[in-house]
């Protein structure tokens, strides 16, 4: 086994456990599967643009005025968490103001700071970009007293699960609709992991994309709940409270990135996958890839936890003229 191979196995097992640790404190009750039916019943026979609904958000006229305040407003999905239920986003305006492109930069599961974040926000904005640097469902200022950083987002609690991310997509689609009104023509999506999977459902609702980044997303959200390391935890909830694997495939069309296309061109679509990465795996990724005709797939030698992978999709949106 190779260095980079051994150390990628190394730091992937490790934040596993961790998150298997964290996971377990989520029980599922007597009612889970029965609550988990009536939200099939209700849901499953949405269309993705019916269940991404997104009203317009309410924010004062003054929301962008301040270089340095978030933009907040309140959800269009309620949640039993107070916390959750109000968006953040970190406006990074570049030298040209809000009509010059903006990218959505989308953090990974249980991302504990944004300080990278904050360094690539600075890049883009040296590129005349603008960024915002949004705070995804349970997670930075959305986490409800008492859990960690993003802990809420993805349990054995499906229900909770698919509500986070219907709340992502939808809020993102609000957040482009005050973006246009004030003059924004063309975005960009830089996103990763669990923000590459609710990137991956923006663009099968949202076709205004001058590229999008999708670093390591949840390709196969079958094998991530079934059968990934970080899946252990829910599976075994799954199991004991006789949810079984076509149950929950019943949200897949609604949930799952690869259950419909993009409504951008492809080619605006850049995938890279790690290759030791036992999470978001690189087959599942090149497949999704391979049914986006026309989009671009890097591959890193890194496991789903690393650094190698940002730098080298910067890299190509260089060498493509896109930024």
């Amino acid at each position: 086994m190779s260095f980079a191979r051994l150390s990628a196995w190394g730091l992937d097992t490790g934040m596993c456990a961790l998150m298997y640790a964290i996971q377990r404190r989520h029980r599922l009750h007597a009612g889970s599967r029965a609550e988990m039916e009536r939200y099939i019943a209700a849901h499953a026979p949405l269309s993705r643009e019916e269940y991404f609904a997104a009203p317009p958000a309410a924010v004062s006229g003054e929301a962008f005025a301040e270089n340095a305040a978030p933009l907040h407003w309140a959800s269009p999905v309620t949640t039993a968490f107070p916390a959750n239920d109000r968006t953040h986003i970190d406006l990074f305006p570049g030298p040209r103001g809000w009509s010059a492109p903006t990218v959505f930069m989308l953090h990974a599961l249980m991302s504990a700071s944004d300080r990278g974040y904050r360094r690539w926000a600075a890049d883009f904005n040296a590129r005349g970009w603008n960024a915002c640097f949004v705070h995804l469902p349970y997670h930075y200022s959305r986490t409800p007293p008492g859990h960690w950083k993003g802990e809420l987002a993805i349990t054995a609690d499906a229900v909770r699960n698919c509500e986070g991310l219907r709340a992502g997509v939808s809020e993102l689609r609000q957040l482009l609709a005050l973006l246009r009104a004030r003059g924004g023509t063309e975005f960009a999506l830089w996103a990763s992991s669990y923000g590459g999977w609710i990137a991956a459902l923006l663009l099968s609702v949202e076709p205004d994309w001058r590229w999008a980044a999708l670093m390591e997303p949840i390709a196969n959200v079958e094998h991530a709940i079934w059968h990934s390391p970080t899946g252990l935890a829910l599976r075994r909830e799954l199991r004991r409270a006789d949810i079984a694997p076509e149950l929950l495939a019943r949200l897949y069309p609604l949930v799952s990135p690869g259950h419909a296309a993009p409504l951008v061109e492809s080619e605006r679509v850049i995938f890279c996958a790690g290759g030791y990465d036992r999470i978001a795996r690189a087959a599942d990724i090149a497949r999704m890839h391979e049914t986006w005709r026309g989009s671009e797939l890097l591959q890193v030698a890194q496991g789903h936890f690393g650094y190698r992978m940002m730098p080298a999709v910067w890299a190509r949106l260089e060498e493509r003229g896109l930024l």
